[in-house]
This record gives structure tokens, sequence and C-alpha cells, in this order.
């Protein structure tokens, strides 16, 4: 049984279709790889996930439960740790103030969190806001994993980094899948990508039009779905 669960999702911003048939599963331990131009439905299939943009018609479960119905809040709760697009870190908080706002009691604590990203521990008492760009995405990963998810989401986690910055974030992602974590990743370098993915998922015009392993995303499909 999967983790997670997408079949046939359809979902709707007022009378605008976004969704046109979403299928997807994230399993325990996997990390599955959203892919898709810009535009493409991504993020909308995460917010829909997570209650924000609800499902119109088909199914979404995680650990074998419904959750299309729930509010966002509960979704939340049953353990999947969201890190956005754009990173929202709450800016008038330290570093520390940030983790201790969304912890919950787990693996997870603000030491492993701070051996996960050292930089982070040399800053715990700065204010977010005076983070650099790498270090607020790297806080916004903390306070997710404090939350102690069974999933966690990464919506472009290294969009807009420096390069040195977005190989601290994929050697993280790599001791997270090392360490048995389920994750579902939206990004564009399929360098880092391919390689850390265990399954891949292409969106176009927001239905799935790609399901497999890494090596069946030939060169001909990556130009004809995610070219620019």
């Amino acid at each position: 049984m999967s983790l997670l669960a997408l079949e046939d999702v359809t979902a709707f911003y007022g009378a605008s279709q976004a969704l046109h048939g979403v299928s997807l599963a994230v399993g325990e331990g996997e990390v599955v790889a959203l892919m898709g131009r810009n535009g493409m439905g991504k993020t909308t299939t995460i917010r829909a996930i997570l209650g924000l943009t609800p499902a119109r018609t088909g199914r979404i479960t995680f650990a074998g439960r419904p959750i299309a119905a729930l509010p966002p809040h509960r979704i939340a709760r049953l353990g999947i740790g969201l890190v956005p697009e754009g990173r929202r870190c709450f800016s008038n908080l330290t570093v520390a103030e940030n983790l201790a706002a969304s912890a919950r009691k787990g693996e997870w604590t603000m030491a492993r969190v701070v051996d996960l990203f050292p930089r982070l521990g040399e800053r715990l008492g700065q204010y977010a806001d005076t983070l650099s760009g790498g270090e607020q995405q790297m806080l916004a990963i903390g306070r997710a994993l404090a939350t102690n998810p069974r999933l966690l989401i990464l919506d472009e986690a290294t969009e807009g980094l420096a390069p040195v910055i977005r190989q601290d974030i994929w050697a993280a992602i790599r001791r997270l899948k090392a360490g048995g974590q389920s994750i579902l990743v939206v990004d564009k370098t399929l360098a880092e990508l391919l390689p850390v993915a265990d399954r891949c998922f292409v969106l176009e015009k927001g239905a799935t039009v790609f399901a497999g392993r890494p090596g069946e995303l030939t060169p001909a499909l990556q130009d004809r779905y995610l070219g620019v």
C-alpha cells in the first residue's frame, strides 16, 4: 500500500479547471519526483494533497485514509510536512524560534536539524529575515522536518539558489533518503533530481502523462514534456 496515493484527481480555481486527472503515488521510504513545465499543475497538485485547493473529483489517500474532505490542519497533523515554494519562514522569529514553533515530538529534534544543516546551528539566535536565501531554504526544510512528518513535500526547494547551496540541499535530500524519509519533490534540475528519485511522475496540462522509473524517462520524453 502506498503512503500517499492520488487517483484521477481534478481541481478548480473558481470556474477554471487546473487539474484534469492527476494520479501519483509515494511509497514508504521513497523519493518521488513530480515534474512538468511551469503552469502544468505541480503546485496545484500539492495544494490538493494538503486540502488548500480541494479536489473536486478523484481520490486522495494518506496511510490508507481518505483525506480529500479533511481541512488542511488535520491533513498536516496526519504527518505531511510542506516546504513551500518561496520558503515563507517566520521573518520576525529567530532560527531557533522558527524550529520550535513547528516542533512535534519525534526523532527530528532541533539538534538533529542542526546536524543536517550546520549553518543553522551557527545562526540559532538570528532572525529569519537576516538569513541568506539559501539559509532560509535550509530553515524551511528544517522547520518541516521538526514536525516529524511521515511524508516531506519539497516544492522547488533549490530554485534560485547559488550552485554551492543547491549542492548542500541535494546532499541533505540524499541523507534523508538514506534515513528512510518519504519525500515528494518538485524540481527542475534533472541532473540532481533523477539520480535521487525512485520514481517520476510528469504532468502536462494538469494531467499525469508519465509514470515510471528515472531510467525510463528517455531524452525524447524529457524533451517532449520538460523541454523549454
